[in-house]
């Protein structure tokens, strides 16, 4: 078996974890930022409680919070009970949702939302075990946030802030990414929450690593709790000799820098965490055709196609898309695309008349898309293949109110 780490990585003395809650919640309580779920947390958590840290949570899933506050309060003021929601169709849930990314999550609220009214009386589990087990689309992270602020279970949470907070806290070197260094991480995590005030101590770990142990530039000086932090007291020795001696791996240590990846002075605590390189995301190229025609009040009008159910922006709307394969030539590129909506409109379509327009770059988390944008005028409307997916025009101001993807609109 692996030797245990070193104390220097735990929270093992009580009086220093005590001490550490303390700083830790008067900090909070001075400096926390004004949101709008944690003034739903405090003025009305029996009507709204379902919707408090559930929706909140799972929008700021690799959403920034400046993002997220809009998309809440539309969502709160368009769905203000979870028997609301459940009643909502999967197009509105898009419709609000578009432009957040990662779509599949608001389906999953939804789905979930159905089987609360459906299957569990309307009633919100409420214990970080029972949310993960009933709650499709709830992980061990969101399922602690919502046990913990709306229901007071006293249980840890271990998101990317609170990852860099525990990393730089107990000098944690290893790759923060792998599976047996976030399990200590949460059992650190639950050695840590503050048992009167779980919900409170939850939000203030993750509030410390948003808006002072940030990724880069952290607020040294302005952390509460920077008397407990090992990383700070691994820059302030300066001597490279007594560093070695005492920050260096020992024997097996799983939570200590490989000793292939030395302590680089100039970084200073944003030496932690440590994260394994990322692979390079996919590149993908898509020919994209903006059909376009004369509505009847005279504006121009668009097509746009909803994409299946599932996979990447799953049941979003889109203008006609064909995924190419690598390395086309700009021509073959445009007799593919002729050769798709012609193939989807029933009736010729010339290459020739497919007018390119540009390229608009877009990063999805794994996939680096190129999509290769042309133009097609149409006189009158155009008969689809029945088989083919849902289609509909749309002028300008509908197409923004549609579920459409921010990569759309850089489109159009």
């Amino acid at each position: 078996a692996p030797a245990p780490p070193p104390a220097r990585h735990l929270f093992s003395d009580r009086a220093e974890v005590e001490a550490l809650r303390g700083n830790l919640l008067a900090w909070y309580d001075r400096c926390k930022r004004d949101l709008p779920w944690r003034a739903l947390v405090r003025g009305d958590i029996g009507r709204q409680g379902w919707g408090i840290m559930w929706v909140s949570e799972i929008m700021l899933q690799q959403t920034q919070v400046a993002t997220v506050i809009d998309y809440y309060n539309r969502w709160m003021e368009k769905w203000p009970t979870l028997q609301a929601l459940a009643q909502a169709s999967l197009e509105e849930v898009n419709e609000l949702w578009a432009g957040l990314g990662y779509y599949s999550r608001g389906k999953r609220l939804q789905e979930a939302a159905r089987k609360v009214v459906s299957e569990l009386a309307g009633q919100m589990p409420r214990t970080a075990e029972d949310l993960q087990k009933l709650l499709p689309g709830v992980g061990r992270y969101t399922a602690g946030a919502i046990a913990s602020i709306s229901y007071g279970q006293a249980t840890g949470v271990v998101d990317g802030n609170v990852i860099r907070v525990l990393c730089r806290l107990r000098c944690i070197g290893a790759d923060s990414s792998s599976p047996a260094v976030i399990d200590r991480l949460w059992d650190m995590a639950n050695v840590l929450v503050d048992r009167s005030r779980p919900g409170d101590f939850n939000q203030a770990l993750m509030e410390l690593g948003a808006t002072v142990c940030v990724p880069k530039a952290p607020l040294c000086g302005e952390c509460p709790v920077k008397q407990h932090c090992q990383a700070r007291r691994r820059v302030s020795l300066g001597s490279a000799a007594i560093v070695t001696l005492v920050f260096a791996g020992v024997g097996d240590c799983s939570l200590c820098p490989p000793a292939t990846e030395p302590w680089d002075s100039s970084l200073g605590v944003t030496n932690f965490p440590r994260k394994a390189a990322k692979k390079p995301p996919q590149a993908m190229r898509t020919a994209t055709c903006v059909l376009e025609r004369t509505g009847c009040h005279g504006a121009p009008e668009y097509l746009i196609v909803q994409r299946p159910s599932s996979g990447l922006l799953a049941g979003l709307w889109e203008f006609p898309s064909l995924l190419l394969a690598q390395g086309l030539q700009e021509k073959k590129e445009r007799e593919a695309l002729a050769d798709h909506l012609q193939a989807w409109m029933g009736r010729p379509v010339a290459a020739k008349g497919l007018r390119f327009i540009g390229e608009v770059i877009h990063i999805f988390s794994h996939i680096h898309q190129t999509y290769v944008v042309y133009s097609l005028p149409l006189d009158g409307d155009v008969t689809l293949d029945p088989a083919s997916s849902p289609s509909r025009w749309v002028t300008e101001e509908e197409f923004h109110a549609s579920a459409v993807s921010t990569a759309m609109k850089k489109v159009l």
